[in-house]
């Protein structure tokens, strides 16, 4: 239906684009976990996400982390890199998982990741990685 043509006139498809939109969301709260870790708050936030005051460190590592296998491969998901659609996927299949382990409070993470996977399976996202 749509050829290579119609994707270099008008761009990605709708559902690339929202996926863009709510990768980079996910990476930039991530960088914002990992810098307010660096704060006098570091302890606090610690204790939240592992369990025990003093391994802000490891927050900011982690959250560093997750920054990069958001950001990354959201920069390269517009241009039609095929591997960015799979890190995205892989990422969507985690963040599912995760959030279904940490049932009730992480219903909300699972079912935005969940999107993102079926947004990552729809026709017009494949036919445009594959262009």
């Amino acid at each position: 239906m749509f050829g290579a043509e119609y994707y270099e006139e008008n761009g990605p498809p709708r559902q690339v684009t929202v996926a863009t939109v709510v990768v980079l969301g996910f990476g930039v709260l991530y960088l914002l976990l990992g810098l307010m870790a660096l704060t006098s708050a570091g302890d606090q936030i610690s204790e939240i996400v592992t369990g025990s005051k003093g391994a802000s460190a490891v927050v900011v590592v982690l959250a560093w982390v997750g920054a990069v296998l958001y950001i990354v491969p959201a920069l390269f998901l517009r241009k039609g890199r095929p591997w960015a659609r799979y890190v995205i996927m892989a990422v969507a299949v985690l963040g599912v998982v995760g959030g279904l382990v940490a049932f009730p409070t992480g219903l909300l993470g699972a079912a935005i990741h969940a999107a993102l996977l079926v947004l990552m399976l729809q026709p017009p996202t494949k036919r445009w990685f594959r262009r």
